[in-house]
């Protein structure tokens, strides 16, 4: 079997999420679908059984409210806690481990209760079902693939996006050899965390392993990305941000959670389900488009698995972070040649080992696979952009 088909097979085998899950769009929380397994919690942290380490960190100047769900396998103790700036907290996962990690922010907490303003759990601290959206998501499958040996998992902002994320791998013995350029994805796509536009960068990495970024985005591009139409939280004033009256000083918010287009209408064709549930028919809309080129490494659509799924033999653990430093990866675009061929024979040669730790060609891969998509510098349209749209607010 060839490298290209036994990856595709891989892809074959894990089906997202998305496909399956029913957003009621009347209460903006996702319903369990048919085929939900009641999550099981633990195990403790002084479990004797085969676990796996799963550490949260916040990042983030302020407090949040980590929640998490079980979907199969032995979760960890807690389905959602209080996390301040600056902290982190390691539960324990089971060795067959399928959920998500999101983030909820703004919280009230009353005992038992916690009213948050994105990522809500109904209202309870400790989450049993699927979050309110918008809200960015690490997803897990520990146990997938061919013999449940490889690990897949993703940045999903398929119900839209609320806090900047990274995955970072840590890996176990049987996976030191797996640089961290190829396993530790990132999205920010919130004004102010953005660091100065870059080909690469050694956050959460090393200088022998750069990991490619999307170089060309600005914090005046991440404040605008989203569009209109699906802020969690626009402003109250009709034509704010978009096309200001003359005597309008109120802008755009710098920041609202994004819904995604699916999370906004709960149609078929915008969820992919249903006579939409084909990959040859559901196709990428605006939302998708752009979050795409703010986030590559992330998951846009239903259907986007290709682009977006991070695949590792099994073994070893994770740290997801709210809220981290740098800048968005493109891993799978820039090198995700070599992480197909962790993917299809757990290991890496040599010569792909020195591949992904030559600075050059990475930087030079980055720029290639970014024109190959047809992307612009988006900073620069911003730019033209305003100043097009003053000429035309000043036209008498």
């Amino acid at each position: 079997m060839s490298k290209t088909v036994c990856i595709a097979s891989l892809f074959a085998l894990v089906t997202h999420s998305a496909a399956s899950r029913d957003l009621n769009i009347d209460t903006g929380y996702l319903d369990p679908s048919r085929g939900y397994i009641a999550p099981r919690q633990g195990p403790s942290s002084n479990w004797k059984g085969d676990k796996k380490p799963l550490k949260i960190t916040n990042k983030c100047p302020d407090t949040l409210w980590p929640a998490l769900l079980t979907q199969h396998g032995d979760g960890p103790d807690s389905g959602g806690f209080e996390l301040e700036s600056g902290d982190s907290k390691t539960l324990w996962i089971g060795s067959t481990w399928q959920g998500r990690v999101w983030g909820r922010t703004n919280c009230t907490v009353d005992g038992e209760s916690a009213r948050c303003r994105t990522g809500d759990c109904f209202g309870q601290l400790e989450c049993s079902f699927a979050g309110e959206v918008p809200a960015t998501l690490a997803e897990f499958t520990l146990a997938g693939g061919i013999s449940n040996a490889q690990t897949f998992y993703d940045i999903s902002l398929v119900d839209g996006y609320n806090l900047p994320m990274a995955i970072n791998y840590i890996p176990a013995a049987n996976t030191t050899f797996i640089p961290p350029n190829l396993t530790n994805a990132a999205c920010i796509a919130t004004p102010g965390y953005l660091a100065a536009g870059a080909l690469s960068g050694q956050d959460y990495s090393n200088s022998t392993y750069p990991i490619p970024w999307e170089p060309y985005e600005s914090n005046d591009s991440a404040r605008d990305w989203c569009p209109w139409s699906l802020l969690a939280y626009p402003p109250d004033k009709p034509g704010d941000g978009i096309y200001p009256y003359p005597d309008d000083d109120i802008k755009r918010p710098d920041f609202s959670p994004c819904l995604s287009q699916c999370a906004a209408t709960g149609r078929d064709e915008d969820c992919c389900v249903g006579d939409y549930h084909d990959a040859e028919i559901c196709k990428p809309g605006r939302y998708s488009s752009l979050m795409k080129a703010i986030c590559p490494d992330a998951y846009s659509f239903a259907f986007d698995d290709q682009q977006s799924t991070f695949i590792v033999p099994s073994g070893g653990g994770w740290e997801v972070l709210f809220c981290p430093a740098g800048r968005s990866t493109t891993i799978l675009r820039t090198l995700g040649q070599y992480m197909s061929e962790v993917a299809a024979s757990g290991h890496l040669t040599d010569e792909s080992l020195a591949a992904v730790s030559n600075l050059s060609y990475i930087e030079k891969r980055a720029e290639e696979t970014a024109a190959a998509v047809g992307l612009a510098r988006p900073a620069l349209f911003w730019t033209l952009f305003a100043a097009v749209g003053s000429v035309f607010l000043v036209v008498p």
